[in-house]
């Protein structure tokens, strides 16, 4: 067992090292689905260029004049910052000399009236002097050759070791990128799996460092003149963000407040009037909506977010906070917690219930403390990893315990041949063999002693001095009755040699099963399908009855379906899906349920009973069953007793064709 343990365990560590983070996220991303993080009180203000404004201004890209009108009527409502979540490394298409290329036919008076226009970029770039504007970059691959020198960002401290690097830098034209308030790069990967869960607020270019557009637009929001780095936080103002070592920030997304997204139709000119104030003092982004778009992103709430939302959110965490922080310490107690958990599988497996305890209040705490952290504190644990190495224990525990199985059902098998031996040189090899197979099902005395509530008997009589007959009953914890009902294919000796591996098998397994019926018939079939050269076979009922609420968890595998009583003496049969006899194939048998209500019974029979036949070789059947109904209400013996007695007089003194057994549950409650 302490191979198989170890085993499963290395395992299950290779496993959590190979897909934990894949389940980490998975955890992390459901937390935040949970409890997403409130917006409702965010200074960050969105202006979209939608549908809307498109149809009313037209097609993009727009004239640098008509966004020179919109950066005048947000600096004129009182915007604190403006920044424009786009680039302009380009002059404006729509220009003077545009216009005049694009009609050559125009009068000279003309021409010289549309040369004397101030030309668009001007128009913008004056504006943007006179307003507090952010201007978006790119780190890229290569610049233009003719981009003069950008100026170094205002940052000091040391940065964090594993900053995003990129080679060269794309600004505005130098028309808009020389008078703008500030810079900031706009760059921003998503994991591996496509969704973006954290924002650079620091990034490099060459060598020279650089600041993020959110963290740019929160540098201006508070007016401070620079930002000092640290390898695990960068200080905007006040505001001491902490980063990982890539110089990200892990954001606690929300559902970004739509009264705080504005068409930028709205404030070019619709209707709808705005509210005085609803700028005023405000950082704002403005950014593309419109069909088309190529700015969305995939985030945990949402699997398309647009980007100039996903900005607005790293902006707002700044300045207000709310951020989530994976502890350097989290790692090692997430293994600590996975080596709990192993070595109390072990210990419950050595040393019993009380480590069966601790590991299932270990198991339950693991996700509540990761919650816990979550909420209250914006701490990223992950539950998965400990979880999963965990449950790696207890399989290999689980495996453990029945190669122990495996080696008592040898002993059993070498015991019985050494009992058969000595039999036939006392008394005769079959006669012996009878006693041995008798004597391995449980005493009917003993049956009807489990427990008072439940009234149980049965019987079994080979239909030759051996057979493959056999059944099972026993208490496998205060309130639940474990039992089983089987029958081997053919009879005589070898069935009984493989009736007593089969009942040694499903014994073992009723002692040590505490829920799952359906795992055990997977464990017991594989078992028997290993070393089964003479490929013989067994149907099997096998069932736990909750003696608090009468609920039965059944398996059948290719058995006889059971009938029910009701306290009348009504019969029912209740059909079963199952599956095929144990030891022919891998199967994933199904677990079905039914419900006994105080006073009613559950007949359990093998073939013995319905295909018993009489001279004329008619079968008995399920109906006959019915025969002995007076007798059904009396008590478990007598049931059992009395279907024995209605195949034994149809039969009418022919010899059985094969073995009888019949269990009769009999469930009376509280």
């Amino acid at each position: 067992m302490l191979f198989t343990w170890l085993a499963m365990t290395l395992i299950a560590v290779l496993l959590s090292l190979a897909v934990g983070e894949r389940m980490q996220r998975g955890v992390f991303d459901g937390w935040q689905k949970v409890m997403p993080r409130d917006l409702s009180g965010t200074d960050v203000r969105v202006v979209m260029i939608d549908d809307f404004s498109i149809q009313m201004i037209g097609p993009w890209p727009w004239s640098r004049y008509y966004l020179a009108r919109l950066t005048e009527e947000l600096k004129a409502r009182g915007a604190k910052v403006v920044a424009f979540d786009m680039m302009f490394p380009e002059h404006d298409r729509v220009s003077p000399e545009t216009l005049i290329s694009i009609y050559p036919e125009l009068s000279p008076a003309v021409v010289a009236e549309v040369q004397r226009m101030q030309p668009t970029d001007q128009i913008f770039s004056t504006v943007i002097g006179q307003s507090p504007v952010v201007l978006g970059h790119a780190g890229v691959e290569r610049a233009p050759e003719e981009q003069p020198q950008l100026a170094d960002a205002p940052i000091t401290g040391k940065l964090p070791s594993k900053i995003d690097t990129f080679p060269a830098e794309l600004a505005s034209i130098p028309e808009l990128d020389e008078v703008a308030l500030g810079t900031g790069l706009m760059n921003g990967r998503p994991d591996n799996d496509g969704v973006v869960r954290d924002m650079p607020l620091i990034l490099r270019v060459g060598s020279r460092p650089r600041l993020s557009l959110s963290a740019e637009i929160a540098r201006n929001a508070v007016d401070a003149e620079s930002v000092k780095s640290t390898p695990a936080a960068l200080a905007i103002g006040h505001r001491k963000v902490p980063v990982d070592a890539h110089g990200r920030v892990r954001l606690h997304f929300g559902r970004f407040p739509s009264d705080r997204i504005i068409s930028a139709a709205r404030i070019l000119g619709d209707d709808k009037p705005l509210k005085a104030d609803v700028f005023k003092g405000k950082p704002v982004i403005v950014g593309m909506t419109a069909e088309g778009t190529a700015d969305i992103a995939a985030t945990p709430l949402n699997s398309v977010e647009f980007g100039p939302l996903i900005q607005a959110q790293s902006v707002d965490t700044i300045l207000r906070g709310g951020w989530l922080q994976r502890p350097r310490w989290a790692p090692a107690a997430e293994w600590a917690a996975a080596a709990m958990l192993a070595f109390l599988a072990l210990g419950n497996a050595l040393f019993g219930r009380g480590y069966r305890f601790l590991l299932a209040i270990v198991f339950a705490a693991l996700p509540v403390a990761s919650w816990l952290l979550f909420e209250n504190a914006g701490l990223l644990l992950d539950p998965a990893r400990p979880a999963l190495v965990g449950l790696g224990s207890v399989a290999g525990v689980a495996m453990g315990l029945f190669a122990l199985a495996r080696i008592e059902r040898e002993r059993l098998r070498d015991a019985l041949v050494h009992e058969r031996v000595a039999a036939a040189e006392t008394q005769g090899e079959l006669q012996a063999a009878r006693a041995i197979q008798l004597g391995m099902v449980p005493a009917r005395t003993r049956l009807q002693k489990l427990d008072p509530r439940v009234d149980l008997d049965a019987l079994l009589e080979p239909a030759k001095s051996v057979g493959g007959d056999f059944y099972d009953a026993m208490m496998i914890g205060p309130d639940r009755l474990g039992f089983a009902v089987a029958d081997v294919t053919g009879k005589g000796v070898p069935a009984a040699l493989f009736m007593a591996m089969s009942k040694a098998l499903t014994s073992a397994a009723l002692s040590r099963m505490q829920v799952d019926v359906a795992g055990m018939a997977d464990a017991v079939n594989l078992e028997l399908l290993k070393d089964n050269s003479e490929a013989m076979s067994v149907t099997m009922l096998l069932g736990i009855l909750d003696l608090k609420s009468g609920a039965i968890e059944l398996v059948c595998a290719g058995h006889e379906d059971p009938l029910r009583l009701d306290s009348d003496g009504n019969i029912e049969r209740l059909k079963l899906d199952g599956g095929p006899p144990f030891s022919i194939a891998e199967f994933p048998f199904p677990l079905e349920k039914i419900q006994l209500q105080p006073g009613e019974t559950l007949v359990l029979v093998t073939d013995g009973v319905t295909e018993a036949q009489n001279a004329a070789e008619e079968l008995f059947g399920r109906d006959r069953i019915l025969g002995g109904k007076d007798a059904w209400a009396r008590s478990a013996t007598a049931i059992c007793e009395a279907v024995r007695d209605e195949v034994r007089n149809f039969e009418a003194g022919t010899e059985a064709t094969d073995d009888l057994t019949v269990m009769a549950i009999r469930y009376i409650g509280g």
